[in-house]
This record gives structure tokens, C-alpha cells and sequence, in this order.
């Protein structure tokens, strides 16, 4: 195999690859002619990626050619023998594919998530133990997340693929979450009811439609806890509508005297024993 077979080996993977760029590139043109279709995009992005990913494997494939060819010319010169020379390319080669592991796992990763397609740029992601936000950026090595702190988390895609990934923008912005409280056995479950959701009405953040709920947890000694259910129309308000809520109910609580249950401690004075 000389020089010219490995060019022209990679002649048709970079037509293709140059192909797909530039279908990218004017993706809103051909939107315009034939109309706005996700799936359209989407199919451009995944054929690009197994361009990308042909092309890279050619070149990869010669480069490794190459570094066995290299490690056994040293060999060679070091006073060894054809099969001593082999075993040190050889040698050469699983040092470098141990040393580029890492950059395999999060391109493979990488070309994963483009084809599943578990989030898009702009989504709002929540991937466990490692970051939550804004994706601004996906890579093929890794995936750059704005936070809501206005923090640049900058993931590798291999790690990303191991971890659950909660995306609160898919399939619409909207989404319901909660809160805890937990109240005194002295307050009715109805009247606390009641009173929280009467509270929740005067939110300006959270979605009365649909319209809030209250739903019982536990029924401990500690106390009665209930979580209340509202509805986002975007991520980004998580803190300042969960601060809403918290407000609105403890402001209702207080005006009507109902306590957070609180532990109670009895004093027991022994009696002192005569002898």
C-alpha cells in the first residue's frame, strides 16, 4: 500500500464530509425551499456525523500505519530483529491507543448523542452528579453547559453518556414540580389544603393552568407533610417560583396560627428515694 492508495482512499469520505458541512452550513436556505422540518435537520446532523466519522477513520487507520512503521524503523536501528521490531511497534501502538482512549470514548460518546438525540443547544439539562443547566455547546470530545450560578461547565461526552440526563425542555418548556412541607397534626388536611392552595392563587410566576394541587406525603409522628404541585413554563424560573411558594404559604400559615410541627420535650424530675 503506497501513498497514493491511502489518498485515494480518503478522497470519497472528504467529498462526502465536505458535502455534509455545507449542507449544514445553508441548512436555513434549503429550510426556505423546502419548508421547516426538524427531522430534516436532524438527518442532516446524523449523515454529517457519519461522514465525519468515515473520513476519521481513514486518516486514523494511515496514521496508525504509519506509528507501526515508525516504531519498528527504531527498532530496527536499535540493533533488533524483524520480529523484535514488530513487537516493539506493536508495542508503540497499544501505548498510544492506552494513551488516546479517553479521546475515542468521548468522540464515539459524542457521536451517540447526536444520533439519539437526548438534547438539543438551548435545551435546560439536568445530568446527574455533574451539572445542571443552559446547553450551549455539543462537541464531539464534549459539551459545554451554561449554569444558572453563570458558570461554563465543560463535560466530556463519555461522561455524559454514563449519567441519567433529565432535560426540562423536552418534550415542551413546561413542566410540574414541587415542594415539601410538612405541617402539625393539629391542622385538618382539608383546612390545610385549603388554605395552601388559596395561598397559590396569588402567585405571578407559577401557571394556574393548569391549576396547582396539594397532595399528602406521610402521615408520621412528626407531623403531616404535603407536597405542592405547581406548573413552570420554563426552567430558568425554578428558584424564583419555588421562593414564591414558600413565601405565599408561609405568610398564609403564619396569619392563620398554624405551626411546622416542632419537637416537644418533657422534663421528667425523678423522685429521690430515702434509705
Amino acid at each position: 500500500m503506497n501513498t497514493k492508495f491511502h489518498a485515494r482512499r480518503l478522497v470519497w469520505p472528504a467529498v462526502f464530509s465536505i458535502l455534509c458541512a455545507g449542507l449544514i452550513l445553508f441548512s436555513s436556505h434549503i429550510a426556505v425551499l423546502v419548508g421547516t422540518d426538524d427531522t430534516l435537520s436532524t438527518s442532516i446532523t446524523a449523515l454529517a456525523y457519519f461522514a465525519f466519522a468515515w473520513l476519521a477513520s481513514r486518516v486514523v487507520s494511515a496514521a496508525l500505519l504509519f506509528f507501526v512503521a515508525f516504531g519498528a524503523a527504531i527498532s530496527l536501528f536499535l540493533g533488533q530483529g524483524a520480529i523484535g521490531a514488530l513487537a516493539g511497534s506493536g508495542l508503540i501502538l497499544a501505548m498510544l491507543g492506552f494513551a488516546i482512549r479517553n479521546v475515542v470514548a468521548d468522540t464515539l460518546s459524542g457521536i451517540a448523542l447526536g444520533i439519539e438525540g437526548p438534547f438539543r443547544i438551548g435545551d435546560w439539562i439536568d445530568i446527574d452528579s455533574l451539572a445542571r443547566g443552559k446547553v450551549i455547546e455539543i462537541g464531539w470530545r464534549t459539551t459545554r453547559i451554561l449554569t444558572r450560578d453563570s458558570t461554563y461547565a465543560i463535560i466530556p461526552n463519555s461522561q455524559i453518556a454514563r449519567q441519567r440526563i433529565i432535560n426540562y425542555s423536552a418534550p415542551r418548556p413546561q413542566y410540574r414540580a414541587q415542594v415539601a412541607i410538612t405541617l402539625d397534626h393539629t391542622t385538618p388536611v382539608g383546612r390545610a389544603r385549603e388554605l395552601m392552595l388559596n395561598a397559590l392563587k396569588n402567585a405571578k410566576l407559577i401557571q394556574q393552568n393548569p391549576a396547582p394541587d396539594v397532595r399528602v406525603l406521610a402521615y408520621e409522628e412528626g407531623g403531616i407533610t404535603y407536597a405542592l404541585r405547581f406548573w413552570l413554563s420554563r426552567f430558568d424560573l425554578d428558584s424564583d417560583c419555588r421562593d414564591e411558594v414558600y413565601s405565599l404559604v408561609d405568610d398564609a400559615l403564619r396569619n392563620k396560627g398554624y405551626l411546622a410541627p416542632h419537637r416537644r420535650i418533657e422534663l421528667v424530675r425523678a423522685k429521690s428515694s430515702s434509705f
